[in-house]
């Protein structure tokens, strides 16, 4: 007999079994026993339960119900969103300037006292709702493709790979100047700036501040997948664009020659100019950024010619390079069918406002004043 066939059965004896004297209960009893196997100690529990009692245990009393919650995430919203365990801490110092009307005294102590296990499991859902986990970082990570290099980005302007150096010197420890470099993979175009530590906000206002200089639109930006690239508010600065759209891709972790490009711009551009010194004097940023944008970069991408890979053929053990005609960043830009007519006259108007030999000269000026605070007074300025 299946159970939905014992259950019945059982609805109709228990009816019987009430209005039934004790000779008819007894005569009952072993009908019920016998059509259904039940031992005869149960088959008495079963038919004198009430059949509106459930057998379910009763659930933990709500303590915390919405309301408390509302206030609660009110609470949460208002701290910038911090965890949990902070905010244990942090709701004793907020509570007294929170107002609202429907806050009782009942519902203060229970927020002086909630724990941060209680607060996860309150805000659970209001933080799936905003994207926010202990895994926030994987998340968009996940969010950027890993793609390697294409051939198409080599053949029109506008694919950048990017990277930072750090200006350490012997220890990663403590906060220190960082160098961002973007280069474009079809001209060679790169521009640097230096910003105070790798912290996003930096990196990302740098970054603001290279694309207003570049002389065309970015199409693609590849990156590694450090923090300061890999992060919410670049990824919405690259997708939620309308007039030109932006691929950012990243390149796999530990490959270096993945952004090969940029990681030889890393040496000829930064290393080879600032060195591998010790920058920890925030002063010394300002000064750096002078360097490479009116001085450096310029004489680089308008005036210093170089080689661009075209082809590699190994024969037996060696390998045989070719190599494209020499141009500047400049001339191959100018040789390109994607600039807007726009575009190309403010680019060559530029390089018509450009004398090679006053930049050379006060470059070296410049880094003169830079390598004599670096030498003589430890990277601290008077």
């Amino acid at each position: 007999m299946s159970i939905e066939a014992r259950k019945e059965y059982l609805k109709a004896i228990r009816e019987r079994y009430k209005n039934s004297s004790k000779k008819e209960k007894k005569a009952i009893l072993d009908e019920f026993c016998q059509v259904c196997n039940y031992s005869r100690k149960y088959a008495i529990r079963a038919i004198k339960k009430d059949a509106t009692t459930s057998l379910k245990r009763p659930g933990p009393r709500i303590i915390y119900d919405e309301q408390l919650i509302e206030h609660l995430v009110k609470l949460w919203q208002a701290m910038g969103n911090m965890c949990s365990k902070k905010m244990v801490a942090a709701i004793p110092i907020w509570l007294p300037f929170y107002r609202s009307n429907n806050l009782s005294d009942h519902q203060k102590n229970l927020l002086l006292t909630i724990s941060s296990a209680t607060i996860d499991r309150c805000l659970k859902k209001f933080k799936e709702q905003r994207g926010l986990s202990g895994t926030e970082k994987s998340k968009f990570k996940a969010m950027i493709p890993l793609k390697l290099l294409k051939s198409e980005e080599l053949k029109v302007p506008g694919h950048i790979e990017a990277d930072t150096v750090a200006h350490c010197g012997t220890s990663l420890l403590g906060q220190f100047a960082w160098s961002l470099t973007m280069t474009d993979l079809y001209s060679g175009w790169t521009e640097n700036r230096s910003v105070w530590t790798k912290d996003s906000y930096y990196v990302m206002k740098a970054i603001r501040d290279v694309e207003e200089s570049l002389p065309f639109f970015i199409h693609g930006f590849a990156s590694d997948n450090g923090t300061e690239f890999i992060n919410k508010e670049l990824l919405a600065y690259f997708k939620e664009r309308r007039d030109v759209p932006v691929e950012f891709i990243r390149r796999r972790p530990y490959k270096k020659n993945d952004n090969a490009h940029v990681e030889q711009k890393n040496w000829t551009h930064v290393r080879q100019i600032f060195g591998y010194d010790r920058i920890d004097n925030r002063a010394m940023v300002d000064l750096m950024n002078e360097i490479y944008k009116i001085y450096w970069n310029p004489l680089l991408n308008f005036f210093t010619p170089n080689l661009k890979l075209e082809e590699k053929i190994r024969i037996g053990g060696r390998i045989k390079k070719k190599h494209s005609k020499a141009e500047t960043p400049y001339q191959r830009l100018m040789a390109s069918k994607s600039l807007t007519m726009y575009q190309r006259e403010k680019l060559q108007k530029e390089f018509e406002n450009l004398n090679p030999f006053k930049m050379r000269k006060m470059l070296d000026e410049k880094l003169k004043e830079f390598y004599r605070i670096i030498d003589t007074r430890g990277n601290k300025v008077a």
